[in-house]
């Protein structure tokens, strides 16, 4: 059934009113980018830093001097904690996803990719953990009966480095309860505008092998003396290691989505311009059709009349 001009008119006033929402919203995602990657080049010193510091703590074999006690009362995450290693019987994927929609394929990308790493290492809704930062992942996996141990919502469009604090601060206490035996972190990383890439990294425990085989950034000396001693040292620095991996992966998370919606937003508004266009033509081919049938009635009924 052919559709009338007012309906093809219709739909171009809702078109373009859609048009100029989803402009408004790329602009919006286009700045809180801007914003967020300015604030992640400092903190990238930061975190190279605390790495340097630590990789060179595990060359010089202070991981295994041991940790003597457990954090001080102001202390918000123990050192022991963090190097506890034990048979593994549960794992806990902390899975960073956005709040919202509108994001293109970010939130199904690492909901899927991370789903293909759990089947891989043979973990199943029995020996896995959910700990989700993000409602879309929430969501998910509590519609399939996973074990949500834990979920964050509402994270900043710019996450500060003390909201992260309370996340690393619930989940280290999780560990040392023995909900889960290890940690995986899955989110998706920035590359740049156009794309990310999906990234997992190990978490907790911390593994001083690891660390002394990674790139430190920095090439020093092994062996070097500490004040004060190796264990107060490692009280204080690797909890901040712990704190950095987490907010390292928040920070990056958050960037590929404003990053996402920028380029969700910006495919919709480019869509919304197209649809315009076609029914711009459809319509004036309408009013040119209703013309010419007009003029022709006119036509034949002077005929008539002569």
């Amino acid at each position: 059934m052919a559709i009338s001009e007012q309906d093809v008119k219709r739909r171009i006033d809702s078109t373009k009113k859609t048009s100029q929402i989803t402009t408004a919203m790329q602009m919006v995602s286009t700045a809180k980018l801007s914003q967020i990657q300015r604030h992640t080049v400092g903190y990238q010193v930061y975190a190279q830093k605390v790495e340097s510091i630590v990789a060179h703590l595990a060359k010089s074999h202070l991981m295994n001097a041991g940790v003597a006690g457990k954090a001080s009362s102001d202390q918000a995450i123990s050192a022991a904690d963090l190097l506890i290693q034990r048979p593994v019987k549960k794992t806990g994927y902390l899975i960073i996803t956005s709040d919202r929609g509108l994001v293109g394929s970010y939130n199904s990308s690492v909901i899927k990719q991370t789903n293909d790493f759990m089947q891989k290492h043979g973990h199943t809704e029995g020996d896995a953990v959910i700990l989700a930062v993000g409602g879309t992942g929430s969501d998910f996996y509590r519609n399939r009966n996973h074990e949500v141990a834990y979920e964050y919502r509402g994270v900043s469009d710019v996450p500060t480095f003390n909201e992260i604090r309370e996340i690393v601060k619930t989940v280290t206490k999780m560990y040392t309860e023995e909900k889960f035996d290890e940690l995986y972190v899955c989110y998706n990383h920035f590359v740049n505008r156009l794309s990310n890439s999906f990234q997992v990294a190990k978490l907790l425990p911390i593994g001083g092998d690891d660390l002394a085989n990674g790139d430190a950034h920095e090439k020093v000396t092994a062996e070097y003396d500490t004040e004060p001693s190796p264990e107060a040292l490692l009280q204080e620095i690797l909890p901040q290691y712990a704190e950095s991996l987490v907010y390292g992966a928040i920070l990056d998370a958050k960037t590929a989505e404003h990053a996402a919606s920028s380029s969700a937003m910006r495919s919709a508004s480019d869509n919304a311009s197209d649809l315009i266009a076609d029914l711009e033509l459809q319509y004036n081919r309408a009013r040119q059709s209703a013309i010419t049938t007009e003029i022709t009635e006119i036509t034949g009924g002077q005929a008539a009349l002569e």
